[in-house]
């Protein structure tokens, strides 16, 4: 790299030059560049390639290929020379990191020996040097045949971090089956988790989803089967914790005797608070949450100490697969704190 670079050590500094393509540079006059070496040191050009994410430009096409371009993903503008050393360098390494970028940033090269004049007008004085153009308009830049990291730390600077395209289906496709499992679309949100399930085998979000399904189904021995396939610190992710808990919750409350017998036991006797636990696990089970909460809220007002504190228990159980976040642990836990603090 050249001696007298006004960009040594200074990667990543931001570009202030304004420039006019085609005609006379606004303002002061530009700075001299470096001088050429002689004939006799020219070299061939450095290899290109890439297809349209790399390309070459020329004075009268800078406005196409590069001002225009650059309204639509950042353009780099790699300004070189067939004498120089360093653009050899720099010219296979900038490819490569630029193809890995998956068409988010373009490379477009610019001979200053055939073309002097746009790099004149940036004030570039030393060679390689490479100028981001964003909306028409340089934006960043730097001098040097900088390492590959650099590269790369610059590409991310201007156009933004890497982006998994799969991984961004994928959560596409999981926030689309949550809307369809919410809204009892079962079959397509099946559908849905099983494909995702097909390219992660392991991705525990698609599990548990498909498992919900199963469980909204009624396919309990299916669901259970499924989930006792994770292992022990799988089944302790709070989502899948959560099903395992509801499952066996299903499973006492079908053991809890007929919901309609219950609330005749209760019409008869409102303190029958064992008929009364019973029907709120029964209705937390049928999906009926509130009534479920405010049957165990109305045993703990009339006597806490019934069944050493059972119905607290089985409110905070209830709470543990409903979610934080759920409205109706919302509302009845703000019930539950009035009830306990008061």
């Amino acid at each position: 790299m050249s001696g007298n670079n006004p960009y040594s050590g200074s990667y990543g500094s931001q570009m202030s030059a304004t420039a006019t393509y085609g005609g006379a540079p606004a303002g002061a006059s530009p700075a001299p560049m470096s001088s050429p070496l002689p004939s006799s040191a020219s070299a061939s050009a450095p290899a290109g390639g890439g297809g349209a994410l790399i390309s070459d430009t020329t004075t009268a096409t800078f406005a196409r290929d590069v001002l225009e371009a650059s309204r639509g993903l950042p353009v780099l503008v790699d300004f070189w020379a067939p004498w120089c050393g360093p653009c050899k360098q720099l010219t296979p390494i900038i490819e490569k990191v630029v193809t890995e970028a998956g068409g988010r940033v373009k490379l477009v090269k610019m001979n200053i020996d055939d073309h002097p004049s746009i790099a004149g007008q940036l004030g570039i004085q030393s060679i390689p040097a490479v100028v981001a153009f964003i909306d028409g308009r340089p934006a960043d830049g730097f001098m040097g045949a900088v390492p590959e990291s650099q590269i790369r730390a610059f590409i991310e600077k201007i156009a933004g971090p890497m982006v998994d395209d799969q991984a961004a289906e994928i959560e596409g496709a999981l926030a689309e089956a949550r809307q369809l499992l919410e809204a009892g679309g079962l079959q397509n949100a099946g559908g849905i988790f099983a494909s995702v399930l097909q390219v992660e085998p392991d991705n525990l979000p698609a599990r548990a989803g498909l498992a919900e399904v199963m469980i909204a189904s009624d396919a309990l021995d299916q669901a259970r089967e499924f989930l006792s396939e994770l292992s022990d610190e799988q089944k302790a992710d709070p989502k899948v914790s959560a099903l395992l808990k509801r499952l066996d919750q299903i499973d006492e409350a079908r053991k809890l005797g007929d919901p309609k017998a219950l609330e005749a036991a209760l019409l008869a006797d409102p303190d029958d608070h064992a008929a009364r636990l019973n029907l709120a696990k029964i209705r937390n089970v049928e999906g009926d949450r509130q009534a479920a909460a405010d049957h165990l809220l109305t045993i703990m007002r009339r006597d806490r100490s019934f069944d050493d504190d059972g119905a607290r228990r089985a409110l905070v159980a209830f709470f543990e697969v409903w979610g934080p976040a759920d409205p109706a642990t919302l509302s009845a836990r703000r019930k539950m704190s009035a009830i306990l603090f008061s």
